[in-house]
């Protein structure tokens, strides 16, 4: 199979996380077509040579994407479209499958209901697949951004929660001997809570 490589359009949003592309064909020449044409997105490219070999590299690392051949001998693409949504750690990466003619559309029909987020015909053109191919690499990167800002904002409100656990605390104990120490213990959950609050709305998760 002829391909002409892309060179790299100064348009290409650049890729940060490095999940990588699995390019799942039984052809060598396939294989090497779409390593031609996504090499140079600076991301891993791991070959699978059926549907069996799919799932075990799947199993064994994180994707940002799926490359599937629908005509494969033994376990097709909509038996490994399939498989692929019934693994846990794999049902939410994007599938796209790669197809040849298919007069009735039946491919189509069938590819959407296993799973699939988009088709490329075969022959592909390079500039449409390489397109394609990097919007779901910074989908998949700005779903890691938002993921890592969740994350990051659970591990503020807990420290929320204990601090406003605290001043509750201070605030039920009996007033007597030792208030100007319950106060400066007040004023620091109170600073911290201040703090918290300035690093959420900085990070867009809270207005002022």
């Amino acid at each position: 199979m002829s391909t002409q490589i892309p060179t790299d359009p100064p348009a290409d949003t650049p890729v940060t996380d490095r999940a990588g592309i699995l390019l799942v064909d039984d052809m060598e020449e396939n294989l090497l077509a779409l390593e031609a044409v996504l090499g140079s997105l600076n991301v891993p490219l791991v070959r699978a040579r059926s549907g069996e070999e799919a799932m075990r590299a799947l199993r064994r690392e994180r994707f940002a994407l799926v490359l599937l051949d629908v005509r494969m001998p033994g376990m097709d693409g909509f038996d490994t479209a399939a498989g692929i949504k019934r693994l846990d750690q794999a049902k939410d990466v994007p599938i796209i499958f790669l197809t040849g003619s298919d007069p009735g559309g039946g491919f189509t029909y069938r590819g959407y209901a296993t799973g699939a987020a988009d088709f490329v015909p075969k022959p592909f053109d390079p500039w449409v697949l390489r397109a394609k191919v990097t919007v779901f690499l910074e989908l998949h990167r700005k779903n890691r951004q938002l993921e890592a800002l969740l994350a990051r904002d659970d591990v503020q409100l807990a420290e929320m929660a204990r601090r406003l656990s605290a001043i509750d605390s201070l605030l039920g104990e009996d007033r007597g001997e030792g208030d100007d120490a319950r106060t400066a213990q007040l004023r620091a959950h109170m600073t911290g809570l201040d703090n918290i609050l300035r690093e959420l709305r900085r990070g867009g998760s809270l207005q002022p």
